[in-house]
């Protein structure tokens, strides 16, 4: 036998993740499960969301109501962007139950101070992958989610400028019907001061 015939007949040995797909370079546990919960953080968000849509739908106020409901799809969409990567990186999605969410509140400030809150809590879910990742120098899931941190920046904005604008309303309702209105018209984003 030839030495080119004994190299073509080499098998070449490919790592492979849990489901038996190909992949390039092999995650740690830890990032794994990391990436697990976020993913099912972002489907939370997504239900949450969707509960405050339905309490300001049932207050006639449907910029509020559209305006959440969309946000709520896009953390799905978020949650998908998840799952592709961890698929993509050879590993299995794991999608876990998720809590009803809350849909009683005292008022619209404190509908959207949960927004709030829930927006701060994924930004700190996605900062706390991005150490991981650093830590586990996998430079993969740092480009990965090099833009979703920005993302993640830009949505905590967003509604921090929204709780803004509903406490400065302080319960009156014409205040709120001008907010909602603009929702409405997709016209009520934060100021900005850079040209």
């Amino acid at each position: 036998m030839t030495q080119s015939t004994a190299t073509t007949q080499a098998k070449i040995s490919i790592a492979t993740g849990p489901a038996g797909r190909a992949m390039a370079e092999a995650m740690t546990p830890e990032m794994v499960e990391q990436l697990q919960a976020h993913l099912n953080l972002e489907r939370q968000s997504s239900a949450d969301y969707f509960a405050a849509a339905v309490w300001f739908a049932e207050r006639e106020l449907t910029g509020f109501a559209e305006h959440l409901r969309d946000e709520g799809k896009q953390e799905q969409e978020h949650a998908a962007k998840f799952a592709d990567y961890l698929i993509s990186r050879g590993q299995t999605v794991r999608l876990e139950a998720i809590d009803p969410p809350r849909q009683s509140w005292p008022d619209p400030e404190e509908v959207i101070a949960n927004v709030f809150r829930m927006e701060a809590d994924v930004t700190s879910s996605v900062l706390l992958l991005y150490a991981t990742a650093e830590k586990d120098v996998d430079q993969r899931t740092t480009v990965f989610l090099d833009p979703v941190v920005d993302d993640q920046r830009i949505s905590e904005h967003e509604a921090a400028y929204l709780l803004g604008r509903v406490k400065y309303a302080n319960g009156e309702r014409a205040a709120m019907m001008i907010i909602d209105a603009e929702l409405r018209e997709d016209e009520a984003e934060p100021a900005k001061l850079q040209s």
